[in-house]
């Protein structure tokens, strides 16, 4: 009977889950900031922009309709606030 299959097994399995690791923590930082990127930078409101919305609509406001804005000073100032921000 051979045992060091048992050893160069469990050396195969902790390199890999080891480069698995390695590989998810580079990859997460990565996807996070590309879908932080897709909605412009601001103070209130969550991130949407894969929602879908009107065209040219820049954010939806917390009664339930939509703003154009051009600038985020005052969008939705009348309508509760920004609930989600649109690219």
């Amino acid at each position: 009977m051979i045992r060091t299959a048992v050893p160069a097994r469990r050396s195969v399995v902790r390199s890999t889950v080891t480069a698995l690791t390695v590989a998810a923590t580079l990859l997460i930082p990565a996807v996070h900031a590309a879908a932080k990127a897709t909605c412009a930078h601001h103070t209130t409101g969550t991130c949407a922009a894969g929602k879908p919305h009107p065209n040219g609509a820049t954010a939806k406001c917390k009664d339930g309709t939509y703003s154009y804005s051009k600038t985020f000073r005052g969008t939705c100032s009348r309508h509760k606030g920004v609930k989600y921000w649109y690219k």
